[in-house]
């Protein structure tokens, strides 16, 4: 009966740890659109040009108004091809030069799992959780 006992608090413990595979998959693409758009948003400061994201209805992601090399250097796909994006409440999110912008959100959505990324104009890009992702949808 202990061996049982041992057996079952062992199984829950590891089930517990074990991570939806699709979740931690969202969180890396989170995690990677945040320094993409950080190192967008720093190269239209620099050159000092507009520059905007969207994603594409056909999967991926593009970058406009970025000077030709830099935009050859960042990608324009997802880690995982069935990733999506949906930007919160515009068509566009605007990167730059102003070193204040407005508060943007994309939401991204795996399978059934979904994250927000955003900043609130003046913070960088980053994961955003708790109340303000409830809030971004």
């Amino acid at each position: 009966m202990v061996v049982v006992l041992i057996v079952a608090v062992a199984s829950a413990a590891i089930s517990l740890t074990l991570r939806d595979r699709s979740q931690s998959k969202l969180e890396e693409e989170g995690a990677r659109l945040s320094a993409l758009l950080e190192t967008a948003r720093t190269q239209s400061r620099i050159v000092g040009t507009e520059v905007r994201w969207q994603p594409l209805a056909t999967g991926g992601f593009q970058f406009q108004g970025l000077p030709s090399l830099a935009a050859k250097e960042l990608p324009t796909g997802w880690l995982d091809g069935e990733t999506t994006a949906t930007i919160v409440g515009a068509p566009q999110l605007r990167l730059g030069p102003e070193p204040l912008l407005p508060a943007q959100r994309v939401m991204l959505h795996l399978g059934e799992h979904e994250l927000a990324v955003g900043t609130d104009g003046l913070s960088p890009f980053q994961i955003v959780t708790g109340a303000d992702a409830v809030a971004a949808r």
